[in-house]
């Protein structure tokens, strides 16, 4: 029999220290441990000190930071759960999988942003769990990481993992355990005693979704304590950015500022798009930039009409307009511009007036975002500018509808004024752009434009 409390106890009835154990009432990580003087499944400052300092799970991002996320979220659940006193609350997110791109080749693997975003784990894989604490009032909770078991022979072809040892000593959670594992807690979360909060109708990860989450929701489904979705709960919390996230989208925005002015200095005609696009990558990777955001756009001509073009493999001819949508990810965080420039260095006439229109709508809706003004109030008065400009450039007649005035002003800019941004170019997507924006806090990219 154990002599501990049974506060004191591990999830499973395993003992653990008593000052981990108290702990778990505080929103700060553990006492740090030393970090395992051996390559992980991701940077440490062990292994990489030019990237990150100590007590730092992803560069500039502490420990401490992402316990603070973990606490919040939980505060979110306790607003929530009113009705649901005297049960317990768990969440579930899981890690994404390797991709493959055929048989054995995988694609670059890219974490779910919302499991990253509460933890910092960057392997496939993976298991976070909140719980709260029996006894004790939300948002006090544990945090348990479910991490791939080491592997000799498989870390032989894949790289390092972290195991469970380097996952505790990196991310700062309370306690780690194999993957494996996972079903002797999921056995625990069967009873109506315990409200889990987990993404049933949209799973990161089939495998581990069918292997325990499904069984699971199927159990919960037959008594009154349904699975909980938790997405929208993350959601609010990722839109508003931290001192410490704002730094990093700075520091992404600027090296992708850096590789437009390079790609353009590049730019001659006639120019293969493929290779501004090779250009404007080199330049972000070059200044430290992780990966590009998403597929630049490189369009030439008539082809940059199509919002999403990414083909890239046409000439751009002398005369010719050049649209580059492109944006990359540091540390986790990403940047989304877009510019549009005469590949031989000229504009013509009219490509410098609808240039300068578009610019002047640019800054008038830059002007307006300021607190308590929302995307979509913009969006409407970037609507009005556009057709006021379009009227006076002669292309919509003076004398047309309302009705129709904004009909035709949709043609010719088919797209919303902005998205949020942060660590998905199209980040926190579930979120109303109607809610009024805050003060240095609230991250956007606007994206006024003509498509002619």
């Amino acid at each position: 029999m154990s002599l501990l409390p049974a506060a004191v106890r591990g999830w499973r009835g395993l003992s653990v220290c008593k000052s981990c154990a108290l702990r778990r009432f505080s929103i700060q990580p553990a006492q740090q441990k030393k970090i395992p003087n051996r390559y992980l499944g991701q940077p440490s400052p062990f292994t990489h000190p030019h990237l990150l300092k100590p007590g730092e799970v992803t560069p500039g991002l502490s420990q401490v930071e992402y316990a603070l996320r973990r606490h919040k979220l939980m505060a979110l659940i306790q607003k929530e759960s009113h009705g649901w006193d005297g049960l317990d609350h768990t969440v579930i997110l899981l890690s994404n999988p390797t991709y493959y791109m055929s048989n054995d080749i995988p694609y670059v693997f890219h974490q779910d942003t919302n499991f990253l975003y509460l933890c910092g784990f960057q392997e496939p894989d993976s298991i976070l769990v909140l719980q709260s604490i029996p006894g004790k009032a939300l948002p006090s909770h544990k945090s348990i990481l479910f991490v791939p078991r080491r592997d000799p022979s498989r870390e032989l072809w894949d790289g390092p993992r972290s195991g469970t040892d380097g996952a505790i000593a990196l991310t700062g959670v309370d306690e780690a355990y194999t993957v494996e594992e996972f079903r002797h807690l999921v056995a625990k979360l069967k009873g109506e005693s315990n409200i889990v909060w987990y993404d049933l109708r949209k799973p990161v990860h089939m495998e581990l979704h069918s292997d325990y989450m499904q069984p699971l929701a199927e159990i919960k489904a037959r008594n009154r304590n349904h699975i909980q979705g938790i997405r929208h709960l993350v959601q609010n919390l990722r839109l508003i950015k931290s001192p410490a996230e704002i730094e990093r989208m700075k520091i992404a925005g600027r090296v992708t500022a850096e590789a437009f002015t390079e790609t353009m200095f590049a730019s001659r005609s006639p120019v293969d798009e493929a290779f501004l696009y090779a250009k404007f990558e080199f330049e972000c990777r070059a200044r430290g930039a992780d990966i590009l955001a998403y597929p630049p756009v490189v369009a030439g001509g008539n082809r940059s009409n199509t919002l999403h073009y990414v083909k890239n493999n046409q000439l751009i001819k002398d005369g010719e307009l050049v649209l580059l949508d492109g944006g990359c990810e540091s540390s986790c965080y990403v940047s989304d511009i877009t510019r549009t420039w005469p590949v031989n260095g000229r504009f013509t006439k009219p490509q410098a007036e609808l240039y300068q229109a578009v610019l002047d709508i640019q800054k008038s809706c830059l002007s307006l975002c300021s607190p308590g003004m929302s995307l979509e109030n913009i969006y409407s008065l970037m609507l009005s500018l556009i057709g006021q400009k379009l009227k006076d450039l002669g292309v919509l007649k003076s004398g047309i509808t309302e009705s129709n005035f904004f009909k035709a002003v949709r043609k010719y800019c088919p797209h919303h004024v902005g998205h949020y941004l942060g660590m998905d170019a199209h980040d926190t997507p579930d979120i109303s752009q109607s809610l009024p924006l805050h003060s240095g806090k609230q991250s956007h990219v606007g994206c006024a434009g003509l498509h002619w």
